[in-house]
């Protein structure tokens, strides 16, 4: 069967105002934030509902047209990035808050939704969401789902995958999963919803989530320390913890490489009068804003008489924290200011995180003595992120790779923590995932996607 006949099909299906023809496709659905050359869909899809969801991978089945699911396209790794020959499937027009149950602590949402939105209406209802980034007013939460994200508050309620009770998934064949029961204990074989929480489109379409809320916290305390190297920045995180357990909210370590280009790109005022070698940006939650804020300075005077901390500051108010938390959004400014930007996002065992960034550094200024490299990291959970500015690495981005995913596997860590694999990280996902492994991902994969159809060519080769 000819393109144009399935063209024609799924337009007379569907409609124009739904399926438009390559030719006719904005350029902002040819690509996403990783940086992958653009490339042109045999379709956009947009449909408002699960039923022309269902409708379009039937369709597709029936023709043998390959499917690219498509979210907020804020990926880092090329997952949203469309194959030759496949339609592109936007879930953003299904972008429904369906209900807020605050006595049972759920949400069910369409997986359009932004995350920023899935945080406003938890806030409304007196709860907060436990997962935050910083592309949350573009990323949806279907794609949150699909990339298990993590962010700024793994440490305290792990990644996506905990936060999801329940999923709505059309398999590649336009069968509907309705698996939407809110329950946390459901002990009745396979979970699943596991299958297509971070596997990145492969397997089916996430299109209706259920999500957990929890309380909103009475108070919050948020300061910025400054540490003269990784082991004091360790120390004070188990110091924090030790003190306030699972009330450490975030714990966000901030190199100076980091810290001066997010002052230079969003344009705001150093701290500190001095710099110093890394920033933590801490979140501790609480019942009484006065009692924390006591608890949080006497901590951090302890800290300060142990040799621990150089300097700090505890927010006094809700606008001077959020002011603070400026200074750590700086990825959403990379791909402005590096050309092209070479993001690393991987783990490695807490306490050679240090080690691993100087390891990084020394390997880095030996090969390209100009290098422009950031470090940041959410390091409570394991989490480092590297960027490296390609124009000062004379566009060397595959040596660059080559060099940080050889260091990960000296260090035994993860090639990817949070963004997934996608396309980027296809050649080194051997790094991380076993013979073994790889042979029951692709019998997953072969079992629920025969035609391969379902984001092809991403994550690893069939």
């Amino acid at each position: 069967m000819s393109h144009e006949k399935f063209l024609a099909e799924l337009i007379s299906t569907l409609g124009a105002d739904v399926a438009q023809r390559g030719a006719d496709v904005p350029e902002r659905y040819h690509t996403d934030w990783s940086g992958t050359p653009p490339q042109r869909p045999l379709a956009l899809v947009r449909p408002r509902s699960t039923q022309e969801v269902s409708a379009v991978l039937r369709l597709c089945t029936a023709h043998r047209v390959a499917v690219v699911p498509q979210g907020g396209l804020t990926g880092l790794a090329g997952a949203a990035v469309p194959s030759q020959g496949a339609i592109a499937l936007s879930l953003e027009r299904m972008n429904a808050i369906e209900n807020t149950d605050t006595r049972a602590g759920l949400m069910q949402a369409q997986a359009g939704v932004t995350l920023q939105a899935v945080q406003e209406a938890a806030v409304a209802a007196g709860m907060v969401f436990g997962v935050d980034l910083g592309a949350r007013g573009s990323c949806q939460i279907g794609g949150n789902v699909a990339t298990n994200a993590g962010g700024n508050g793994v440490l305290q309620h792990g990644m996506m995958r905990e936060q999801v009770l329940g999923l709505e998934v059309v398999l590649a064949d336009g069968t509907v999963l309705p698996m939407l029961r809110p329950m946390i204990k459901n002990n009745t074989g396979y979970d699943l919803k596991q299958f297509f929480i971070g596997a990145e489109g492969t397997l089916g379409v996430v299109t209706r989530v259920l999500l957990r809320l929890r309380p909103a916290p009475q108070a919050t305390a948020t300061t910025l320390v400054a540490m003269a190297d990784f082991d004091a920045a360790l120390a004070v995180l188990k110091r924090m913890q030790s003190r306030f357990g699972n009330s450490v909210a975030a714990y966000e370590l901030m190199w100076d490489s980091f810290v001066q280009a997010s002052l230079s790109w969003l344009k705001l005022s150093a701290p500190f009068a001095e710099s110093h070698p890394l920033l933590a940006l801490i979140n501790v939650d609480g019942k009484n804003e006065s009692q924390l804020q006591g608890d949080v300075q006497q901590v951090l005077e302890e800290a300060m008489e142990a040799g621990e901390v150089l300097d700090a500051i505890v927010a006094q108010s809700v606008a001077q924290a959020q002011t603070l938390w400026k200074l750590r959004e700086a990825p959403a400014e990379l791909n402005n200011n590096m050309h092209p930007a070479i993001n690393f996002d991987v783990s490695l065992p807490q306490a050679e995180i240090g080690r691993f960034a100087q390891a990084c550094e020394a390997a880095f200024s030996a090969r390209w003595p100009g290098k422009h490299a950031l470090y940041f990291g959410h390091v409570g959970d394991g989490n480092l992120h590297v960027s490296v500015d390609g124009k000062t690495v004379g566009g060397e981005c595959e040596a660059v790779e080559a060099e940080l995913y050889r260091l990960v596997g000296e260090f035994q860590g993860s090639v990817s923590a949070e963004h997934g694999i996608g396309l980027h990280k296809k050649p080194y996902l051997q790094a991380s995932r076993t013979p073994q492994e790889l042979a029951v991902m692709r019998a997953i994969k072969q079992a629920l996607d025969p035609l391969g159809l379902m984001n092809p060519g991403k994550v690893f080769e069939l």
